[in-house]
């Protein structure tokens, strides 16, 4: 079973739409409120025409922003859904005032019009599917793990609770005085939609947290992953990921050769003797690079390198 949240005053906000119609976004400001998150598409041809003046309006008025897709799952696949967020309000910018996208998934609205029942006809699998396909399409545009809009109850009965979207935020829409109950995937909310009309503008909204973590919600800072492998007693590799939203720069790789070897080829590094040193001048999001290390060793005993990229230290043993 999922964690139970506990019901928490947290940071307000509010959620808009084209329903939502013309916002005082300086009264929301002036109200208490710290972000907004505004529909930007639904399925494959919906466009918010409101949408530019309320997710304009809302930075304007110095609130942290973000769109959200409302999904339909029966008419296209996840990525297809994906790609049209993406390219119409839903991609993430790095400007300190942009919250990662939303996927809002949940009851069919639209039963009587399409004839499908609340999870859209697909089976608890297919739907598993769906979101995954959505969210890995995001995440390798924007390098950033979509928000998931959705209530318990949808995600119990059409994903089977589905434990697969931990590193999704979650915003649980349950409207009360408590958020009760969370879906398998996590064991906190981030965001909590209370009310469907809330006091600000829209509908009610929480970030469960502090200002400080929101901004770093919006602007996370740079994230670099460190692998290596031995490839045998005298060749060594190391590669630098940049799985974070931002590109890096100045990333310095060091290294030392410890058994009694010395180094003797490393291209595209300095070497002198048992000591190694690399520079990435920049590593865009999404990149990666490779040294590889070739080393003289002793016939026997245990040889290897220690490596330091940043704040992460690395051995490796030949042997």
């Amino acid at each position: 079973m999922g964690g139970v949240a506990q019901a928490a005053d947290g940071v307000p906000g509010v959620d808009v739409s084209n329903w939502t119609g013309e916002i005082d976004w300086e009264s929301v400001a002036s109200g208490g409120g710290k972000f907004a998150f505004v529909q930007a598409t639904e399925g494959n041809n919906y466009l918010n025409p409101s949408f530019d003046a309320q997710y304009g309006g809302a930075a304007t008025a110095g609130l942290v922003r973000g769109a959200y897709h409302f999904a339909q799952p029966h008419e296209s696949d996840g990525a297809t859904q994906a790609d049209y967020f993406l390219q119409n309000g839903g991609n993430w910018i790095s400007d300190g005032q942009t919250l990662p996208g939303v996927l809002d998934i949940e009851d069919n609205p639209y039963k009587d019009r399409n004839g499908k029942n609340n999870c859209y006809d697909l089976s608890a699998k297919d739907m598993v599917t769906w979101i995954k396909d959505f969210t890995k399409k995001y995440r390798a545009a924007t390098g950033r793990h979509a928000i998931i809009y959705t209530t318990t109850s949808w995600w119990q009965t059409c994903t089977g609770n589905s434990d697969a979207f931990k590193s999704n935020p979650l915003w649980l829409a349950r409207w009360g005085t408590d958020p009760g109950e969370l879906p398998k995937s996590w064991t906190k909310h981030t965001f909590w939609q209370s009310a469907d009309k809330g006091p600000l503008a829209g509908g009610g909204n929480s970030f469960n947290g502090t200002e400080s973590q929101l901004d770093e919600l919006a602007n996370p800072p740079a994230e670099v992953t460190v692998s290596g492998a031995a490839k045998s007693r005298k060749t060594y590799t190391v590669t630098v990921s940049n799985t974070g939203p931002h590109p890096v720069k100045d990333v310095k790789v060091s290294g030392r050769a410890f058994g009694g070897q010395r180094v003797v080829k490393a291209p595209g590094c300095k070497f002198s003797g048992t000591a190694v040193s690399c520079s990435v001048k920049e590593l865009p999001r999404g990149k990666k690079v490779t040294f590889t290390f070739t080393t003289k060793p002793k016939a026997k005993g245990t040889v290897g390198m220690n490596f330091t990229v940043g704040s992460v230290k690395l051995t490796l043993k030949g042997g």
